[in-house]
């Protein structure tokens, strides 16, 4: 299975690329081929530019500044995606992805009458994000009402034919964490990956 694993977090030594070291890992291991992205790497640029927002409904849709992230997306079996949640949300890098990768022509089509777009991403058999917030459970969860996972979970819906394999592996509180508290995640989300066959 080929998987585009997906970092956005602006340290290289960050919590978050230590998560996606152990995805990597756990995936190679389990005979899967690992497409890595680290957007601040590979100097993604998340602003959805004038001539995109304009030609929106063109069609074709021109997505000629994002075709190589496009042609990773379109070949992968899974998308995995690693990020902190800041102020109760992903961070604009990967909100950018969103907004640019999951355009017409990439992520759905849109439908010449008006209705629901049409999902393009039938290729993708599980979307799994992997989160870290600084916010205790019960915040995120019974006052927020976790809205990371709603709309990841359901947002994935809008693109993908088939309802992709859907799973969130959070670290709450991990600004006070401890070392041993942090190590005890990493194996956690090593149990995860290697439960995808």
């Amino acid at each position: 299975m080929r998987i585009l694993l997906v970092l956005a977090h602006p340290l290289a030594e960050s919590f978050n690329a230590a998560i996606a070291v152990e995805i990597r890992k756990a995936l190679s291991e389990n005979g899967h081929e690992v497409d890595f992205l680290d957007l601040y790497a590979e100097d993604f640029d998340p602003r959805l530019s004038a001539s995109e927002r304009r030609g929106y409904y063109d069609d074709p849709y021109d997505s000629s500044g994002v075709d190589d992230i496009a042609r990773r997306i379109r070949t992968a079996d899974g998308l995995f995606l690693v990020f902190p949640q800041w102020s109760f949300n992903m961070p604009a890098m990967m909100k950018g992805f969103f907004d640019r990768i999951f355009a017409p022509g990439i992520g759905f089509e849109h439908n010449p009458t008006g209705g629901l777009i049409k999902p393009a991403l039938g290729n993708l058999d599980y979307v799994w994000a992997f989160t870290t917030t600084g916010t205790p459970w019960w915040v995120v969860n019974l006052y927020m009402g976790h809205p990371v996972r709603r709309l990841l979970k359901r947002g994935t819906r809008s693109y993908c034919p088939k309802m992709p394999g859907f799973r969130m592996v959070n670290m709450h509180g991990v600004d006070s964490s401890t070392d041993r508290q942090r190590k005890a995640h990493l194996k956690r989300v090593r149990r995860a990956v290697l439960s995808l066959k």
